[in-house]
């Protein structure tokens, strides 16, 4: 069965939005893992823009399963990530002007920096992930920079039309899936996947973990948080049967 990361960030967005103090990712995350998430995501943005270096403190001290810190790669990320040992990093591209993160980590082009932080991290016992496209020459980068996994980007087939278009998407999925698992890395998958377009990746059995945020959260607005974890694990779990 595939593993449920939980990411918390549109939780601190919402927050944000009037500068308050609720609702609160830290809170949310505890009723997540209430659910049955088996994992905490939150991405620490350079800009601070949601998530504060706050919740991520508050996070580590609660979070009882696991706790995956996304990041950009720059010395200040890394020196946080030190800090605050999550079990996981997963590093992702990040620029100030994008909505939410947009397309996967150009890890062909940023191999030396890359191994580097990677290398200082794996040192401190921290597990690292690479969230990248469902390209091949991306996944084998993966592997030659050190990755202990990667963390497929799901956006392209989830935003898809049904059909073809989508079928040619996952298409790409499974093959990067494959080759990663042949090369010995643990696959994670994310990005866009909602309640009606997440089993066909959550039926692939190499995939080890899907983290998913934005679907949740906004169903956990209508419905609650804990409601929608348990709903989204249930299609997850009904997918490996």
């Amino acid at each position: 069965m595939a593993k449920l990361g939980v990411n918390v960030d549109h939780v601190a967005t919402i927050r944000e939005a009037r500068k308050g103090d609720s609702p609160d990712p830290v809170h949310a995350a505890v009723l997540a893992e209430l659910a049955g998430a088996d994992g905490i995501t939150v991405h620490l943005r350079e800009d601070r823009r949601h998530v504060s270096d706050r919740d991520l403190a508050l996070l580590r001290k609660t979070v009882k399963t696991k706790l995956n810190m996304e990041l950009a790669a720059t010395n200040e990320m890394v020196r946080i990530a030190l800090e605050v040992k999550p079990e996981q990093c997963t590093f992702v591209p990040e620029r100030r002007e994008e909505v939410t993160t947009e397309g996967g980590l150009d890890v062909v082009m940023q191999k030396d920096s890359l191994s580097g932080k990677i290398k200082i991290l794996k040192e401190a016992e921290i597990e690292v992930s690479l969230f990248i496209d469902p390209d091949i020459d991306q996944v084998k980068a993966s592997h030659k920079v050190g990755a202990d996994a990667i963390e497929i980007h799901t956006g392209a087939y989830c935003e898809a039309r049904p059909g073809r278009a989508r079928q040619a998407e996952f298409d790409k999925i499974l093959n990067a899936v494959k080759t990663a698992s042949k090369l010995g890395l643990t696959v994670h998958a994310g990005h866009g996947l909602d309640y009606w377009n997440v089993q066909p990746v959550a039926a692939i059995s190499e995939i080890n973990e899907l983290n998913i945020g934005h679907s949740i959260v906004s169903r956990a607005v209508l419905v609650g948080m804990e409601r929608a974890v348990r709903e989204m694990k249930e299609l997850i779990v009904a997918a490996r049967k």
